[in-house]
């Protein structure tokens, strides 16, 4: 790596936030790196910096965390000689999170190697065609790489099975004999103690040998390094109660009088358990991620691109921008461009989150992922590889999945220094009962401390923070909220104040006639055809509301015979014979043009925020005409829904003070700031900051971005500008406040799920560690077994895991299907009274 580069990729070995703590101290030790952060719930590391791949993994190699790696294989096109080998393993080797190119001109074949989860083919042969080099797949890889979280998962699940099948004997031989006095009498009389002992001994080293080898091959080197994690945590505990167990068994002259007893179950049973909550834990984490492999899923594989006069099938990483890609009815489309040719609606909702199917005409747009309906078009490709909007999507939600917000700063605090003070734990706790426990103290010494090891693993600490995050903001992204800051979920959260832009937010963005009425001698069909024959002779917005409101109607525009522009007052036409005045109630009153019963209308239109027009023909006022932005259909119900989760709204724009005034007291919204310019926007969300308040903002225009970027929170409508999207926090796919709502709501369920987790991570630890140390012994004689201490181990790490999997089910409080304003085909044209 040449220029400082910012990426992810997989770590194995990781299995509680101590490891996670140690991962990220190993990678910020590395020269070169800026910064690292670990995430225990998807195993992945992010770093940022300029250290190359192979420092990254000889580093966690010694630290006994490899990172995954997996090999590509590519045929390279246009290759000549010696010096075109050199350029392209150059071009693949400076690629971030590359380990090793190998180029060979024969075959013209390149072999790349590659920390997994950093690159994949598109980065790879976009590398390649840049200089000039295309590549492609090579036809001879028969298979995909690996699924590790599933050969995983096969392997935890087939080590359970072993371990529970030699374990289960181990059991019923010792602890069978303490509840049951007839099994008690059988092997006594049929097996004999000495041999139950020498079974157990034997089934017991096969489960810590076999099924639970990587808890000592990791545990007891980390001991030994000084930086012990969970693994070192149930060696210790497990070695310490079979060597006790192989001494009773092999040497008991060596132990005092009345202590002989084995616990091989308890070594056995421990192993098991928590074998079989790692399993659990394997397919939970497994069903964390399923937002991005449904994001990933959503990418087509092949396009028909139109290449030398013909149409042939090509893999989608071997598109360029400007090819002319054919979609047939019902297929994917493979990458972002612009129709050329062919009409047909497409199904946007994986990407917007709306279910209803968009229009797709010449010149309109269209998005790789979404599904064509039954049409066929034709469409050139403008962005491919890692600059399509699921490519975007894809990255905002792995980097909100990877992050790490500010409460997780004080977990890690606490996981770095919880093994080793619970090792301490553990020592006091025996030495305690050796010399103040009832006989056999040596017995009840090992039995408490072995409970006090097993049951502090801090595996629920390290998976509470981000398996939350990661359930919620892929949630998120499949309602069309991208947090492309994962510490935005937790701002937003303490958010208290949600100020808005008006127009293109609030507004549709552009002005609509909203209202028509009329004196009752003219019809309103009628007056509408002629004003709109003359205003299509301007070009002003309010004049192609009036023409597009015709256009809705299908109403025919005669043709003028004269026009002429009234500055400052409108404008007069002779259209059919008739002359038209067409402007503001001061161009009636200097034309003497008694307006009537519409002044009142006009009024009336205009304590809404509405600009009102009237139109006089031959003299008569005919109708009053009412032009505005109009509110979204959806932001009433959006200003409601903010309110009733206890959030004040502001509206800053740049609008005249009367029509922000108007809007506010239509939507309800709390407090108005109005002709501003954009840095207005900035002092303005100062000024509600001198509250102590924490504000979102919400906009969608380049005017809109020096905002996003000060306020607390910025969110962007994806409808508006990519400078308002790149500047904002979290991003809204739909195009409007419905959006906003949902944000707030799966942040609000995303911390009170993290903070159950939390709860109950650290409830836990903090209450159990007493009890299994036995300080309950003195009240009522409870002393916590091993094996409970294991099991209630295991569970509370499925807890974590299946109360943040709750995250799943999160429904959108707002949803809706209209895109739109209404057609003013749809508004009353009423006679004025």
């Amino acid at each position: 790596m040449k220029a400082k580069d910012v990426y992810s990729f997989e770590i194995e070995g990781m299995t509680c936030a101590s490891c996670a703590g140690r991962v990220e101290k190993t990678l910020k030790g590395i020269d070169g790196l800026t910064d690292a952060s670990v995430n225990l719930a998807n195993e992945t590391a992010k770093v940022s910096g300029a250290a190359p791949a192979s420092a990254l993994q000889a580093a966690l190699d010694t630290a006994g965390y490899p990172a995954r790696t997996e090999t590509f294989s590519l045929t390279i096109e246009g290759m000549t000689c010696a010096s075109c080998v050199g350029r392209v393993e150059k071009a693949l080797i400076a690629l971030p999170g590359v380990l090793e190119a190998s180029v060979n001109l024969a075959s013209e074949t390149a072999t790349v190697t590659v920390l997994a989860g950093s690159v994949n083919l598109i980065d790879l042969s976009a590398a390649t065609r840049a200089i000039g080099y295309p590549a492609k797949v090579r036809e001879t890889a028969t298979e995909d790489q690996p699924d590790h979280k599933a050969e995983e998962i096969t392997h935890l699940r087939r080590m359970t099975l072993l371990a529970t099948l030699l374990t289960l004997p181990v059991f019923v031989l010792e602890m069978g004999s303490h509840v049951i006095p007839a099994i008690h009498h059988w092997i006594a009389m049929n097996i004999g103690m000495q041999n139950n002992w020498l079974i157990q001994f034997a089934l017991t080293t096969i489960v810590l040998a076999w099924p639970g080898i990587n808890f000592y091959r990791k545990g007891f080197p980390a001991l030994f390094k000084g930086t012990p994690d969970m693994n070192s945590l149930v060696a210790v505990g497990t070695s310490a109660a079979w060597s006790f167990s192989v001494v009773a068994t092999f040497l008991p002259g060596l132990l005092p009088a009345g202590t002989h007893n084995v616990y091989y179950e308890a070594a056995a049973v421990i192993v098991t358990l928590i074998l079989l909550g790692r399993f659990l834990e394997a397919r939970a984490k497994g069903r964390t991620g399923e937002a991005i492999r449904k994001l990933i899923g959503l990418q087509a594989k092949t396009a028909h691109v139109a290449r030398e006069g013909s149409v042939i099938e090509v893999p989608i990483a071997e598109i360029i921008v400007g090819d002319v890609i054919h979609v047939r009815p019902g297929e994917k489309i493979a990458v972002d461009g612009d129709v050329q040719h062919g009409a047909s609606y497409v199904d946007e909702s994986m990407i917007t989150g709306e279910p209803v199917p968009v229009e797709k005409v010449e010149g309109a747009e269209v998005v790789g992922g979404t599904v064509n309906g039954t049409g066929a078009l034709v469409f050139r490709a403008t962005k491919v590889g890692g600059d399509t909007m699921l490519a975007r999507i894809i990255r905002m939600v792995e980097e909100a999945q990877g992050a790490k917000l500010p409460v997780q700063d004080l977990v890690n605090k606490i996981t770095t220094w919880f093994v080793p003070a619970v090792l301490l734990v553990a020592a006091v706790t025996v030495v305690t009962w050796l010399f103040l426990g009832p006989d056999p103290a040596l017995t009840f010494a090992l039995i408490a401390g072995v409970a006090v090891l097993i049951i502090a693993c801090p595996c629920a600490m390290g998976l509470a923070t981000p398996t939350s995050i990661m359930v919620g903001t892929g949630r998120a992204a499949e309602m069309g909220v991208l947090f492309r800051k994962g510490a935005a979920l937790q701002t937003l959260h303490d958010a208290t104040v949600v100020a808005v832009d008006k127009t293109g937010t609030l507004t549709a963005g552009r002005p609509e006639l909203t209202d028509l009425e009329t004196n009752s001698n003219f019809a309103a069909d009628e007056v509408l055809r002629l004003a709109a024959a003359v205003e299509a002779q301007s070009e002003h917005p309010i004049a192609e509301a009036i023409v597009r409101a015709a256009q809705e109607k299908s109403l025919d525009l005669p043709t003028i015979t004269s026009f002429n522009s009234l500055t400052g007052f409108g404008v007069e036409a002779q259209v059919e014979g008739k002359l038209l005045l067409i402007g503001a109630d001061r161009l009636m009153d200097r034309e003497g043009v008694a307006l009537g019963d519409l002044a009142e209308a006009g009024s009336r239109f205009g304590q809404k925020g509405r600009s009102p027009l009237y139109v006089a023909i031959d003299g008569t006022a005919a109708a009053v005409i009412a032009v505005a932005d109009p509110i979204k259909p959806s932001t009433p119900e959006a200003i409601t829904a903010l309110h009733e989760l206890g959030l004040k709204v502001a509206m800053i724009t740049g609008d005249n003070q009367g029509t922000a005034d108007a809007i506010a007291f239509e939507l309800g919204i709390d407090h108005v700031v109005a002709e501003v310019l954009p840095e207005g926007k900035v002092t303005a969300l100062e000024s509600l900051r001198l509250d102590g308040a924490t504000i979102a903002f919400v906009g969608d225009g380049i005017n809109d971005a020096p905002a996003l970027a000060v306020a607390d929170v910025g969110i962007a409508i994806g409808t508006g500008t990519d400078v308002a999207i790149e500047s904002a926090d979290v991003v809204l796919m739909s195009g409007d406040l419905r959006g906003v709502v949902n944000a707030f709501d799966v942040s609000q369920r995303t911390m009170r799920n993290i903070k159950q987790n939390l709860f109950w991570a650290f409830g836990y630890n903090t209450l159990l560690i007493p009890v299994a140390a036995g300080v309950l012994y003195p009240l009522n004689g409870m002393l916590l077994s091993p094996i409970l201490a294991a099991g209630a181990m295991a569970l509370s790490s499925v807890f974590v895991l299946s109360n943040a999997l709750r995250l799943r089910w999160v429904k959108p409080v707002l949803k809706g299907d209209d895109r739109s304003a209404p057609p003013v085909t749809q508004l009353a044209a009423q006679p004025a009274e």
